[in-house]
């Protein structure tokens, strides 16, 4: 496992930009669940036309309702099946330790931690997979809220307004987003750029993945991605934030970018005592 550092430009707050970055539900700073960008090559584009793979039945429109049972109604246990909390884990310890979000280790899996320019803090984490990808934050959430079923509706509305087209699946973790933009592909032919959204509500805490590359598409090449989304164990922290803040993301405690800027990370590591991540020199531009 290695690590990659970039950070992202709220200036690339369109679908399809130069850089291959896909925004969603774009609505000021002050409120990052709902404008943090798609990690630098998250998303896939696909010819005009060309069909999504997926499982269970698609429906099209923001406001048409999935039949898949809610990530926290009974029917998923989340508790037992994951994404956790942190008080349902043993520890800390076995894990990438990386402040608010711990992830368990994965033969030849990458890390790439995205940073928001204009804040000069962490907002996202990329999980590589050969040419697929899930990017992960984690937001504060109420006691008694769920934020996905609204979230999902943020995100449909931002797809529509720019002229895309959005499905609602049936996934393994319940309803699922599915966003294509129009976008043009290498070939100079009109296409779509896709990425494919999940979202968990777990204790005061919200738990967000965006499903790019092949894993956007392709459920076989999503699949070990999925059981790392499963794996994930959220540290909220007991310190009163504000409903849809940032949880905290920290770089692991001696990690050191080689000249390519990424560190090695083959193994559990732990944080960093809790400090967040600086930008240093090996940090490169992405969006």
């Amino acid at each position: 496992m290695v690590f990659g550092l970039g950070k992202k430009s709220r200036k690339a707050s369109a679908a399809g930009n130069a850089d291959g970055g896909m925004a969603e539900a774009a609505s000021g700073a002050e409120t990052p669940i709902d404008d943090a960008t798609v990690a630098d090559g998250s998303a896939v584009t696909v010819a005009d036309g060309s069909a999504v793979a997926g499982t269970g039945s698609a429906v099209t429109g923001p406001d048409t309702p999935a039949e898949a049972a809610e990530p926290n109604a009974p029917e998923y246990e989340r508790a037992t099946l994951g994404p956790f909390d942190i008080s349902e884990v043993e520890g800390r310890d076995g894990y990438v330790d990386l402040g608010a979000l711990l992830i368990t280790p994965h033969e030849n899996l990458q890390l790439r931690l995205e940073m928001d320019e204009a804040s000069q803090r962490v907002i996202a984490v990329t999980l590589e997979l050969g040419s697929a990808n899930l990017q992960l934050q984690a937001f504060a959430a109420p006691r008694s809220e769920n934020l996905w079923p609204d979230i999902r509706g943020q995100i449909a509305a931002s797809v529509s307004s720019q002229g895309g087209i959005v499905e609602v699946l049936e996934g393994s973790f319940g309803p699922e987003v599915l966003a294509k933009l129009p976008a043009q592909g290498p070939d100079g032919l009109a296409g779509f750029r896709v990425a494919r959204f999940i979202g968990v509500d777990g204790p005061r805490w919200f738990l967000r993945g965006v499903f790019g590359g092949n894993a956007a598409l392709d459920r076989d090449a999503a699949a070990e991605l999925e059981q790392l989304f499963r794996g994930v164990v959220v540290v909220r922290g007991e310190n009163p934030l504000p409903p849809r803040d940032l949880l905290a993301l920290t770089l692991p405690r001696d990690a050191k970018a080689d000249e390519t800027g990424h560190v090695a990370a083959d193994h559990p590591v732990a944080a960093q005592g809790g400090q967040p991540f600086r930008r240093g020199p090996e940090i490169t531009q992405v969006g």
